[in-house]
């Protein structure tokens, strides 16, 4: 039996009034997660339990079968595992973005606006050079910062504070963010190096010509997505599979890592809308001819929801749909005996620009299994049949999935 598990990240949403109060993923042309649907099993799952922030942490924590409640120890850790880093029991790994703010004229932080969390996805190239200045500048024996892809990076905090409260800042598009900026034990040394941050970025070669090009330049750092050394069992050792994981994400390859799972990086995946979706289906089908288990993870729809644009939502979806599940069902084929689960982790409502921890739909093929749900599409819309599976407890899906109902 082969298992391979396709993640559209973020694909779910509430109805949008421009849509005519359909959702992305209703509107969205997608005939081949429709006829997953429609001869599988479906039903509703909660990846994000009560008390837990909804992200992909800690959502594709669950569906990965690991409960957040016992294993989950922040973002950061995770993306850490990923670059190699090894993090020591006393220190503390903060997601660090580069963003753009909006400055007044008189370029007091505590009046800017948050204009992109992603400072207008800036290239990896670009923002390793940036990142290397932070660290030249405002780094020491103490506080390291570690270059990643695109925006997205890591600070790690000898000794630092773990309880800080901090704020992603996906979720304060459009606003001020001095009422974001961290609270609690340890913050002042956070927002020190936020408030520094700008002086040193801005007069970067990289940022003055970002400016001179119409681009948005990446002028502040924000930490977020906080925590400390995490630990889990192996995959293998509760399954009994041998798996991979193929994704652009640095929190989802390293989610991989910490379960024991192989990961395959794909030429030209980029988390983004310009992503390899047929290169990293590809690589999930020849992947399965030696493992048990593929876990497939893809971004783009994540994206355009925390950009509020509803065209590139749609479009994401659709590449998802025909280059990613089309791709698979095909290559799929050639095994004798397989099943495939496909969900979103969460939503990310076009309206909100960020997560949520609202139930999602999924939907399970069995080759071995001819079911007839005709005219059931894959949305969430699922969500409200009467005879869909239901788990309010999202880790215990694997569980389901892998033993075959």
């Amino acid at each position: 039996m082969k298992y391979i598990v396709l993640v559209g990240d973020g694909m779910a949403d509430r109805p949008i009034k421009e849509l005519g109060y359909q959702t992305c993923l209703q509107k969205a042309f997608t005939p081949n997660m429709d006829k997953i649907a429609s001869e599988g099993e479906v039903g509703k799952l909660r990846t994000v339990p009560k008390g837990f922030l909804p992200g992909s942490d800690v959502a594709n924590l669950s569906i990965l079968g690991y409960d957040p409640s016992r294993y989950y120890s922040g973002r950061a850790p995770l993306e850490a595992a990923y670059r190699g880093i090894k993090l020591k029991s006393r220190e503390v790994a903060f997601r660090c973005n580069l963003v753009t703010l909006k400055f007044p004229k008189s370029g007091n932080i505590n009046q800017a606006v948050m204009e992109d969390y992603s400072a207008g996805h800036i290239s990896t190239a670009e923002a390793k050079a940036l990142i290397r200045e932070a660290n030249k500048k405002l780094g020491d024996k103490k506080i390291i910062f570690h270059p990643g892809v695109s925006y997205r990076h890591l600070m790690i905090w000898k000794n630092g504070k773990n309880k800080v409260q901090c704020t992603p800042p996906h979720d304060i598009t459009g606003k001020k963010v001095s009422r974001y900026f961290p609270a609690g034990n340890g913050a002042g040394v956070l927002k020190m190096l936020m408030e520094k941050s700008p002086y040193i970025l801005l007069s970067h070669p990289v940022n003055r010509k970002r400016i001179r090009q119409g681009l948005k330049p990446a002028n502040c750092i924000w930490f977020w997505g906080q925590g400390k050394k995490t630990y889990m069992p192996a995959f293998k050792s509760k399954y009994g599979l041998k798996g991979v994981i193929i994704s652009a994400v640095d929190l989802t390859k390293g989610l991989g890592i910490c379960i024991g799972f192989d990961v395959i990086n794909v030429k030209g995946a980029t988390g983004y809308l310009d992503t390899n979706y047929i290169g990293k289906a590809k690589a999930a089908l020849a992947a399965l001819k030696t493992v048990d288990i593929v876990y497939l993870h893809v971004e783009a729809p994540d994206e355009a929801g925390h950009n509020g644009d509803i065209k590139a939502k749609i479009k994401a979806i659709e590449d998802f749909d025909s280059k990613v599940v089309g791709t698979i069902l095909k290559g799929m084929k050639t095994f004798k005996e397989y099943r495939i689960l496909l969900l979103p982790d969460h939503p990310t409502p076009i309206k909100i620009m960020t997560h949520t921890d609202e139930p999602v739909p999924f939907a399970i093929y069995d080759s071995r299994i001819k079911r007839k749900n005709s005219g059931v599409p894959f949305d969430e819309s699922i969500a409200k049949r009467k005879n869909k599976k239901v788990f309010e407890q999202g880790y215990k899906l694997m569980d389901y999935f892998v033993k075959g109902g």
